[in-house]
């Protein structure tokens, strides 16, 4: 197969993960069944377009080991600015008074987290963030599409930009990201980070692979 063809098909195979990651939110699955346990809490947030079940499989290897585990209930399908994501996932954190949190994000979902360990208001709640696939330095495929959900994520954009020029918080940030990521031709690679980069190409198909489960493990107890 040339290089045209396996771009072709590995867009196509990661795009079937995301179909049936979306199909798994129309089950009726309770998160509160992981929020047992005694050991560090961990809030999961979502990428854009996502809901919470594209993190399920790692919240229930989390909270297998001990973890509750946590979900923002208003955040829908993570559709609103990241500045506002993460300010109903700060109001969580208040209303629920959790403390010593790690973060675990997919996508959009580690932008909102680094934007809460940024805010003075939250960041004191917040032990650490793993970011899985991240587009820390925004994605040059956002120039494309003319989705105003979507825009934030031109490299150029204030956010993008505020955000990586704020890097006090980067050490205690673990990133883990596919060799070859699709919708992310930038990289999820993050100064002063703990940046793991995993044998696999894909955007969502890295959310329930062993070697993911075990890296994001590692991370949350690290801290």
């Amino acid at each position: 197969m040339n290089w045209f063809g396996r771009q072709i098909s590995t867009r196509a195979v990661d795009y079937a993960w995301a179909y049936r990651l979306r199909l798994m939110s129309l089950r009726r699955s309770d998160p509160a069944r992981l929020a047992g346990g005694t050991g560090r809490p961990v809030l999961l947030l979502p990428g854009v377009y996502e809901t919470w079940h594209f993190l399920e499989t790692v919240g229930e290897h989390l909270a297998a080991r001990g973890h509750p585990v946590h979900v923002v209930p208003t955040f829908g399908r993570n559709l609103r600015p990241i500045g506002e994501m993460a300010a109903l996932a700060g109001d969580y954190l208040e209303a629920n008074d959790l403390r010593g949190i790690a973060i675990v994000g997919h996508s959009k979902g580690g932008l909102i987290g680094k934007t809460l360990m940024l805010d003075e208001a939250h960041a004191p709640r917040i032990a650490s963030m793993v970011a899985i696939n991240s587009p820390f330095g925004g994605s040059d495929y956002a120039h494309l599409v003319p989705i105003r959900t979507l825009r934030e994520f031109v490299p150029t954009h204030e956010t993008i930009v505020s955000l990586a020029s704020n890097a006090e918080v980067n050490a205690r940030i673990t990133s883990i990201y596919s060799s070859w990521d699709p919708i992310i031709p930038n990289g999820s690679v993050l100064d002063g980070a703990v940046n793991i980069e995993l044998p696999i190409t894909g955007h969502f198909r890295i959310l329930d692979r062993p070697d993911l489960l075990a890296a994001v493990e590692r991370a949350v107890s690290a801290q």
